[in-house]
């Protein structure tokens, strides 16, 4: 009876095969021979192979890699890579008569048929040449009558245009694996660890036996399945004889941990299937602020590797790119020492940035954006974050001022009250009534002694517009510029209070403006990307020629003058190992943001201390208070990371000199503000007398008994102009003699000299216009 019935399958199976021999060659007859002649109305040629995926590297300037971007882990090799024998393991596997058939394998395609009709299990007829036609032209086509056919139509195709061996390397850069992983070069890194070239026939077995279904024998997730699916492979290899019974039985055996045999002496150190996912970079890389910024302007910020974002997308994570970047691994690691070493660990969750720049060119050498990357957490990078700049925004009012015409020793009034023009609101004065308070006396030493009042007074004086279009100049850069939508940032603004800090800037701003001043006034905007280089060539070479926004006379007397804060100002802690430097220090109200800003003509670095999150006042937090800290300001934890930061990066180069400044062409005049203040006229003028020296309040507990300098708090007696004896009448000055400042030049050009508001001290005395 069962004989019967074993003839009677058997009988229905020829018939079928028969009929499906009728169906198939009457179905595709035309088709196939209009694929298999040139000379068809329709085109028979099958489109080209798009380029594989290939992984993005990015490179540090010393050339280590220190970022990786890939969509899918696929890394291509030419065929002359893989090892004859694990080629040999594919085939013993995948399609033993790759090279006896032209594209589809009848006899296959028969016995998986009669196979699947038997009830057993279901076999597959696919060639290696119609996987290729699968991935390469079928991809989401419909599987249904019609999708077979035109899988055997192509691969019929496609082994006229193309030969064996290309055929099969393409088939082994592009088939999945599983785990993220396309082609036997990404398959052996992810499960082996190593290189194609270094798989063993085993090995090249075991990959062999995934590409069927790589998430059902997935061995991370599913590791009985893959044990079984590998040991039918160890079947295969003997069929073919790559291996003998024995060997095979000895690794099968062996496999499964859980069978008694596998305790035995024979199973020490047996081969198993892959545990984990492994890697074979030579350098563990972890993301940073850097790459992670790099990566962003590349797809968001700039048009280097296509005109969308589709483009850039495609380039960047398949084009096997190779980017070199600006970082400077000494740099780096200097910044990244100085964060650690400097800022204590605290419960209150204080926080640096640190940003380095080339000074001549305006590469980022250096960005540290808070804390290290740490997996599964959002990270915020506090070195483009935006934060009110306190004092440290006057480099740029100073800069604004010396190009108008200003010098180090013109004389401003630096006293508290102030009461001053509010343009934000015209009925109410703006008016700083606490803080250091210093009498009448040069501009250098109010900026090194960091005076408010004197510097709300000076940037009125010499026009908040102005100001703020020398800043937008000075610092202009991928996320600062004056057309940028507000809604995406708050533009800089002409407030009466901009002296103070009151606008926000982000740590890479206020580096992008230092570098212009030890630039001499050309400003280089800040870059990541030195060149690219794709499988073609050349895609990308930086060049900027920069712009003059400063005379270079004005860079290098504005220099002068800062230079004078790491020497007996607010930073004169902070001095460079055997280096000149200038800077400026900031802090905002109450404490809850405090800079250090400084360069020398090589680097230039600025520091940001406060919280991410937060304005939060950085007032007896304990940690702080055991190392002398009470109250954080830029003098203390920002001039420290600085001055560790600059020390480090350094390392190894020549001492170099700013530009001297040409000396002054006149005497110091008294500085000021055209209807805030007024004039009334000398009448005697005595011998000048000078005030005895008073002790700057300390900076940090390093420095505990201060400086001696002139005079900190208001007094009737300066050392500049001579004290002199006036009249009663108060005037406003004439008409007409005094230039609109908050009118500024387009960009592009120098702001001209602008007759500044002065008088000869030793004519006129200023004094507040009556109400």
């Amino acid at each position: 009876m069962r004989l019967i019935t074993w003839w009677m399958r058997l009988c229905v199976v020829v018939v079928a095969g028969a009929l499906i021999v009728a169906a198939t060659v009457v179905a595709i007859g035309p088709r196939l021979w209009n694929a298999t002649n040139a000379h068809s109305e329709y085109p028979v040629d099958l489109p080209p192979w798009e380029g594989i995926a290939e992984r993005t590297y990015v490179y540090d300037l010393a050339g280590n890699e220190i970022a990786a971007y890939e969509l899918e882990n696929s890394q291509p090799v030419s065929i002359g890579q893989i090892p004859p024998d694990v080629l040999a393991a594919v085939l013993a596997v995948e399609d033993r008569q790759f090279y006896n058939h032209h594209g589809v394998n009848v006899r296959g395609l028969f016995r998986a048929t009669l196979s699947n009709f038997e009830g057993g299990a279901r076999q597959g007829a696919s060639t290696i040449t119609q996987q290729v036609v699968k991935v390469e032209y079928l991809g989401g086509s419909e599987r249904d009558g019609r999708y077979k056919l035109l899988q055997i139509v192509y691969a019929l195709r496609l082994e006229k245009e193309h030969s064996k061996q290309e055929i099969l390397e393409r088939y082994l850069n592009t088939i999945y694996f599983g785990n993220n992983t396309y082609g036997i070069q990404a398959a052996a890194e992810v499960y082996f660890g190593k290189k194609v070239q270094q798989l063993t026939l085993i090995e090249g077995a075991f990959l062999a036996g995934l590409i069927q279904a790589p998430s059902s024998y997935d061995p991370i997730r599913k590791p009985q399945q893959s044990r079984r699916r590998f040991a039918e492979v160890l079947d295969a290899l003997v069929e073919v004889g790559l291996t003998t019974a024995t060997e095979a039985e000895a690794i099968t055996v062996c496999l499964d941990p859980t069978s008694p045999e596998a305790e035995s002496e024979q199973c020490v150190g047996s081969w198993q299937i892959p545990e984990v996912v492994r890697t074979i970079t030579e350098k563990k890389i972890t993301r940073t602020h850097f790459s992670e910024e790099v990566k962003s302007y590349l797809l968001n910020k700039s048009n280097i590797l296509g005109e969308t974002y589709q483009e850039r997308y495609n380039k960047l994570f398949r084009g096997g790119l190779k980017i070199y970047t600006t970082l400077d691994p000494v740099a780096q690691t200097g910044a990244e020492a100085a964060r650690a070493t400097q800022l204590p660990a605290n419960s209150a969750g204080i926080e640096t940035a640190i940003v380095t720049l080339d000074s001549k060119t305006g590469a980022v050498r250096a960005m540290v954006g808070g804390k290290p990357f740490v997996a599964g957490r959002s990270e915020v990078n506090m070195a483009l974050g935006t934060r009110q700049t306190g004092s440290s925004i006057k480099m740029f009012i100073l800069a604004a001022a010396v190009q108008a015409g200003v010098q180090n020793d013109d004389l401003i009034d630096g006293a508290i009250p102030c009461p001053l023009p509010n343009p934000d609101d015209p009925e109410n004065v703006f008016e700083i009534t606490d803080g250091v308070s210093r009498p009448l006396g040069p501009l250098e030493e109010m900026t090194w002694y960091s005076i408010n009042c004197a510097y709300a007074r000076l940037s009125q004086i010499v026009g908040l517009d102005r100001v703020v279009d020398t800043t937008y100049r000075m610092a202009k850069n991928l996320y600062l510029y004056p057309e940028r939508n507000p809604a995406e940032r708050d533009p800089l603004r002409p407030y009466a209070s901009f002296a103070t800090g009151a606008n926000e800037m982000s740590p890479l701003d206020m580096a992008s403006g230092a570098q212009t001043l030890a630039n001499n006034g050309i400003h280089m905007q800040p870059y990541y990307v030195e060149r690219i280089e794709g499988p073609q060539g050349t895609v990308y070479q930086h060049q900027d020629d920069g712009v003059a926004v400063l005379t270079a006379e004005a860079a290098a007397k504005t220099t002068s003058i800062l230079s004078g804060v790491l020497i007996s100002g607010t930073a004169r802690r902070s001095q460079l190992e055997g280096r000149v430097a200038a800077g400026k220090t900031g802090t905002q109200d109450n404490n809850t943001n405090s800079w250090m800003v400084g360069y020398t003509p090589d680097l230039v670095t600025a520091v940001w201390v406060g919280h991410p999150d937060l304005y939060l006042p950085m007032n007896n937090i304990p940690e702080f208070v055991a190392v002398g800290v009470p109250r954080v300001q830029g003098g203390t934890f920002p001039s420290r990371i600085w001055k560790a930061a600059m020390d480090a990066a350094h390392a190894g180069r020549p001492s170099s000199v700013f530009a001297t400044p040409v000396p002054n062409l006149r005497l110091g005049m008294r500085l000021y503000l055209p209807g805030t203040d007024c004039l009334s006229s000398a009448t005697t003028v005595p011998p000048p007398t000078f005030a005895p020296p008073v002790t700057v309040p300390s900076v940090d507990s390093t420095d505990p008994s201060g400086s001696t300098v002139p005079p900190t708090t208001s007094t009737t007696t300066t050392t500049l102009p001579p004290t002199t004896t006036t009249s009663t009448t108060l005037f406003p000055p004439k008409p007409g003699t005094i230039t609109d400042l908050n009118t500024t030049v387009p960009r592009g050009q120098i702001d001209p000299t602008w007759p500044v508001p002065t008088i000869d001290p030793t004519v006129y005395t200023v004094a507040a216009c009556p109400s």
